[in-house]
């Protein structure tokens, strides 16, 4: 992250009426708690020179919900003291609700049985922000950003808070002597609404969204990589590059992809923690910067226009020896030469294949994103592993100079919530190292109808959960039952809606 002295200024400068922010002060719930170390407490000092520096007049701070969608307060200049201090309280049935923002527990009756009763009667959470994750928002006048950890009022970890599992896994990891390095591949659409100027609100009510909006695609589609195609959107790239780039997020890449109206994003690979924070951030920025700009951007796995390529999230991963810093997937000098992973590779492979359904429920968490699993697609359909096959459920790319062996999980789809999508790709290849599992040969036909299949639906995949210990044993039954419980009522709701596909069928016919 860029210190304060090189930070642009046409983020707000020093306006008229600037006023130095006050000190945060001592003896609130942070400090009570302990919950800021060395890092934080430098950070804080830098956000408060930047933000006095830039004259900034509000500052955002938000926390991944279940969903991985940001929920959270803005704060005025002369509230960010006190917020700094003792947090920022919300209700904490944002933690217990579905995607349509009902809230899926009975909470006011005293039967939600969470977490021993925590969130009867939907006390507050408290948003502790984490100082390190300060950004000044380049789209938003005057604006500071800052991702929050969750926590109780008496100073615990909040239960499900999504940031913290997924750092509980990677301390477990840490334990066993090993790091994870996540490299980040999201596809995405953005297209132009039918109505003149920015998208139209459709209202609705929680259990009923309201109707999605009507849009037209930018690009034609069946041109991959076109360069004119990309040219063509330029105006979007330009967009992009600046928001995220405004942002300090690692960006390689903007791509056309084969679908219409069709893009993809790529960002450097760093600490899993750091790539999870970047994932957020990044699908955020690209739908604020979209809208504001009079486009629609959904990370929506396969939108009804996406007719020829659905969406995906394809997550790289390695492991690096804690102590050395080395690749820990490289294959070793031995007897087996052509091997692309070293025997933890395959151990770790071996785990994700093996807790592949299970973890669906994390990496494939809509009802939508399961009709992306179709044979010769370039997305998986079986549960099998290739060496550099893109039909494969897990690619394996082989040590290539100095980038290391890697992993890359194609099952995912763009709308997954980053922490537990990587937090489920840590509990499946760690049982696989705990057990040496073997991941058999790799695939050469990764379409094979003979080949075990992906869930076919979010139904089969939540029993798949349900079936599957590791993912209690490691996120703890709670937290694998206040996830189920949740994407079940969606699919409920799912399944119990008549679809357009079925009035079409029948209205007329019968």
């Amino acid at each position: 992250m860029r210190s304060a002295d090189e930070r642009p200024r046409a983020h707000g400068g020093d306006g008229p009426g600037a006023r130095p922010l006050a000190s945060a002060g001592t003896g609130g719930f942070v400090e009570r708690h302990g919950l800021w170390d060395e890092r934080q407490h430098v950070a804080a000092g830098h956000f408060r020179r930047v933000i006095d520096e830039l004259g900034l007049d509000k500052v955002r701070f938000s926390f991944a919900d279940q969903h991985g969608v940001l929920r959270g307060k803005t704060l005025t200049r002369e509230a960010v003291p006190g917020a700094l201090r003792s947090g920022v309280t919300a209700p904490s049935s944002l933690l217990l609700k579905d995607t349509s923002g009902r809230t899926v527990f009975p909470v006011f009756s005293g039967g939600d049985g969470l977490a021993g009763g925590r969130f009867a009667g939907v006390g507050d959470i408290v948003l502790v922000p984490d100082m390190t994750t300060f950004r000044v928002l380049p789209w938003a006048e005057r604006t500071g950003w800052i991702l929050c950890d969750l926590y109780h009022p008496d100073g615990t970890p909040a239960a499900f808070c999504s940031r913290g599992l997924l750092r509980g896994r990677l301390a477990a990891l840490a334990d066993a002597g090993y790091d994870l390095t996540v490299g980040v591949e999201l596809e995405f659409h953005v297209y132009r609404p039918v109505a003149e100027g920015s998208v139209p609100v459709a209202p609705g009510r929680p259990g009923a969204p309201g109707p999605a909006p009507e849009v037209v695609p930018l690009s034609s589609g069946s041109q991959l990589l076109h360069e004119e195609g990309l040219d063509r959107l330029d105006d979007v790239v330009d967009l992009l590059y600046r928001g995220l780039t405004g942002l300090d997020l690692p960006l390689r890449s903007l791509e056309l992809e084969f679908g219409p109206s069709q893009l993809e994003l790529t960002l450097d690979a760093r600490d899993a923690a750091q790539a999870a924070d970047d994932a957020l951030l990044a699908r955020a920025a690209v739908r604020q910067i979209c809208r504001r700009n009079g486009y629609h951007a959904t990370f929506m796995s396969r939108p009804a226009t996406a007719e020829t390529a659905s969406s995906g999230w394809h997550l790289h991963q390695s492991l690096r020896h804690r102590a050395t810093g080395e690749a820990a997937f490289d294959p070793v000098p031995g007897p087996a030469p052509g091997e692309p992973l070293s025997p933890v590779g395959r151990h770790y492979l071996a785990g994700l294949l093996e807790h592949a359904p299970a973890a669906t429920v994390f990496t494939t968490p809509t009802v939508n994103g399961y009709k992306r699993y179709l044979p010769m697609s370039l997305a998986p359909d079986r549960v099998v592993w290739g060496i550099d096959n893109k039909g494969a459920m897990v690619r394996v790319v082989g040590a290539q100079g100095e980038g290391g062996a890697r992993l890359e999980n194609r099952s995912g789809e763009p709308a997954a919530n980053p922490y537990l999508y990587i937090a489920s790709q840590v509990v499946s290849g760690m049982d696989g190292m705990a057990r040496r599992l073997d991941p058999g040969p790799p695939t050469t036909d990764p379409y094979d109808a003979g080949a075990r299949g992906l869930p076919g639906s979010l139904g089969q995949a939540l029993n798949a959960l349900d079936a599957d210990p590791v993912f209690a044993k490691a996120l703890g039954q709670d937290v694998v039952s206040w996830f189920t419980t949740i994407k079940r009522a969606e699919f409920v709701r799912y399944l119990a809606h008549v679809s357009d596909w079925e009035q079409r069928e029948y209205f007329d016919l019968v």
